[in-house]
């Protein structure tokens, strides 16, 4: 009995945390036209003239901060997570794992599903919201890729899980192990992206930045919107943990640049807490399935520094999915 295929694809790690591998990294990140979504040679100028050079040393120094015996916390926690899900699976299917930018490459593993002689394939981005920068360029290249094989198998996509309710009870959980009451706030910290690609998700051309708070309801106009999957996913969890809604608050991290990328930005919640005499604030990052630069580093730390030098006391993360069995469990259940 011929096998099912299922590719696992997370967003991608260097393959190692010195400047070389950081600029690889980085460079075939940025080139991507669905992150960077400007003209090629605006993108191109900006990304190989400025962005990559001047880049590459201070995140070599952040990835070597994170980097441990095991590697690339991410590259490990998604490596693991295939694993687990071969053997939740068994030999019925063939779990591939590939990153989306380095390795290990999408192309690459679609290929071993090819010479396992796999029945048909379905492809996980382990993004819980849609972006068209994460999801979307996940789905483009496979597809791309695809279409160049001479009998190309039965496919299908998983687009989004962002109110998946297994893994919203994890998250929950992670939480309560900190004990949600000892915070005087909950932030759901989401990474970001320019408004521009907010814009270009909305379908009818007359709902995103033109109706008010068009994000924090979630519905049939905005249900590709990233931003609007973010809020409800932080709703959903807010209903989970018992939050009522003045005592948390959605944001965005990870800003590059200086347009317009969706707000609040973490930075500015992070300071208008601190100066309404919040000390300790309780910290999500829902986009990320398994703990990473974004995560261990940016928060854990920076956002930590930031905090305490605008008077506040403390910042703690919650833990990711990582090697929780029931994210495997929720894996398997979009696998089969």
């Amino acid at each position: 009995m011929a096998k099912k295929g299922i590719l696992l694809v997370n967003l991608g790690t260097p393959d190692s945390p010195e400047v070389k591998d950081v600029r690889k990294y980085l460079d075939q990140f940025l080139m991507d036209e669905r992150v960077i979504d400007i003209p090629k040679l605006n993108r191109t100028l900006l990304v190989k003239g400025i962005i990559v050079p001047f880049r590459s040393p201070k995140t070599s120094k952040l990835y070597k901060k994170i980097w441990n015996e095991k590697g690339s916390p991410l590259l490990y926690y998604s490596e693991q997570q295939a694993k687990m899900l071969q053997d939740r699976l068994g030999s019925e299917y063939q779990v591939e794992l590939a990153m989306r930018y380095q390795s290990p490459s999408i192309e690459g593993a679609l290929e071993n599903l090819k010479k396992g002689l796999v029945s048909s394939i379905k492809v996980i981005p382990l993004f819980p919201q849609y972006a068209s920068a994460s999801t979307g360029s996940v789905l483009q290249l496979v597809m791309e890729l695809l279409s160049k094989w001479p009998t190309i198998p039965p496919v299908s996509f998983v687009n989004s899980f962002h109110d998946n309710d297994l893994m919203l009870e994890i998250f929950a959980d992670n939480a309560r192990k900190h004990g949600v009451e000892n915070y005087d706030h909950v932030l759901f910290s989401f990474h970001g992206l320019p408004q521009r690609q907010m814009t270009k998700s909305d379908h009818t051309g007359k709902y995103c930045l033109k109706v008010n708070n068009c994000c924090e309801n979630y519905n049939n106009a905005n249900k590709f919107c990233y931003s609007a999957q973010c809020h409800n996913t932080a709703k959903l969890l807010a209903e989970k943990l018992e939050l009522s809604r003045e005592n948390y608050s959605v944001c965005y991290q990870s800003r590059l640049g200086k347009e317009p990328w969706i707000q609040p930005y973490t930075t500015d919640v992070l300071k208008k807490l601190a100066a309404d005499g919040k000390k300790r604030l309780l910290v999500f990052s829902p986009a990320f399935v398994a703990d990473c630069l974004e995560t261990i580093y940016e928060i854990t730390v920076e956002y930590n520094e930031e905090f305490k030098e605008l008077g506040g006391e403390h910042v703690q993360l919650v833990e990711s999915l990582n090697t929780d069995a029931r994210f495997i469990e929720v894996l398997a259940e979009m696998s089969i």
